[in-house]
């Protein structure tokens, strides 16, 4: 079994829960790689496992960086050997579905410096910052009902290279309803938006303007039969119908140059009245003690995962 060309792994260790309200879990898998894992039947929607999956296609399609994806077999035995990775539902415990799953690739471990805030200082040092551009356009023409999320890898020269991820409230959210206004997916320290030239937007125009529908189609009809809703399907076409429409590319990039120069101008005014130190969280490394000996104990230095 196989999905968008994938072949599939399965489940073996349970390790965390991971923060958001999909629930999502920290596991390996059979293929020796460990996991963010988000179960089919989560409690934010029916679609979120298309989102993640064409999300993450979709940007890999437009040049932008996210993790590795595959599609993961949770069976009867793990979800009964790991109690812990059950979900939390308004009337108590729910059960993960058995079955495919979508799992994004851990891209911490042990020696690799993962943050995923930083402090408007550490900006300058992001090796691939003006993809945030891109990444708002197509979050736009995509109907992200949730600000952009992203992690941020340091390098051994200590630059930094965005990874984008949390695709789930794409595509109209994870129920497909949503119909957002296009600040809503804007990455919250707006900061992190340098000033684009004229030639920059050309070429950004010329990226969404090669993208490859047919393949992006051949790629979805890959995807397994239940998590291919008739919403999913018809938001999806929406929106590589509005990345083909260059006339509408155009305006969303004037409309949010704009909106990125209002906020900042109002940032500036508020740091100068206040005095106050805004964004000066730094979140490092893995998420809590757990994982950070799971990955130290069984992979060592050595590990990464994109």
């Amino acid at each position: 079994m196989s999905a968008v060309g994938k072949d599939f792994a399965n489940l073996t260790h349970y390790i965390s829960n991971l923060r958001g309200g999909s629930q999502p879990i920290l596991a390996q898998a059979s293929d020796g790689l460990l996991y963010v894992v988000k179960f089919t039947n989560n409690l934010q929607g029916a679609n979120l496992s298309f989102n993640e999956s064409m999300g993450s296609e979709l940007y890999r399609a437009c040049k932008l960086a996210v993790p590795a994806w595959k599609p993961l077999m949770v069976t009867d035995a793990f979800l009964q050997q790991n109690p812990g990775c059950w979900m939390q539902g308004p009337e108590g415990r729910l059960r993960p579905d058995a079955g495919l799953c979508f799992g994004s690739g851990f891209l911490g471990g042990e020696g690799i410096r993962l943050s995923e805030i930083l402090p408007g200082t550490a900006f300058i040092r992001i090796r691939n910052r003006k993809s945030f551009w891109l990444a708002w356009v197509i979050d736009i023409c995509a109907e992200h009902a949730d600000n952009r999320q992203a992690v941020f890898q340091e390098d051994a020269e200590r630059q930094l290279n965005a990874f984008f991820v949390d695709h789930g409230h794409l595509f109209g959210g994870p129920k497909g309803e949503q119909r957002p206004h296009f600040q809503a997916s804007r990455y919250l320290d707006s900061r992190i938006y340098l000033s684009l030239s004229s030639k920059e937007i050309l070429d950004l125009q010329g990226i969404v303007g090669s993208l490859d529908a047919d393949q992006l189609w051949k790629k979805m009809r890959e995807l397994p039969h239940d998590w291919k809703t008739a919403s999913a399907l018809t938001n999806f076409e929406e929106c590589l119908n509005r990345l083909s429409n260059a006339d509408l590319l155009r305006k969303i990039l004037d409309t949010i140059d704009d909106a990125v120069q209002r906020a900042n101008e109002f940032e500036c005014c508020e740091s100068q009245n206040e005095r106050r130190t805004r964004g000066e969280v730094l979140r490092p490394g893995v998420q809590n003690p757990a994982i950070e000996q799971f990955v130290h104990t069984s992979f060592g230095s050595h590990y990464a995962c994109a």
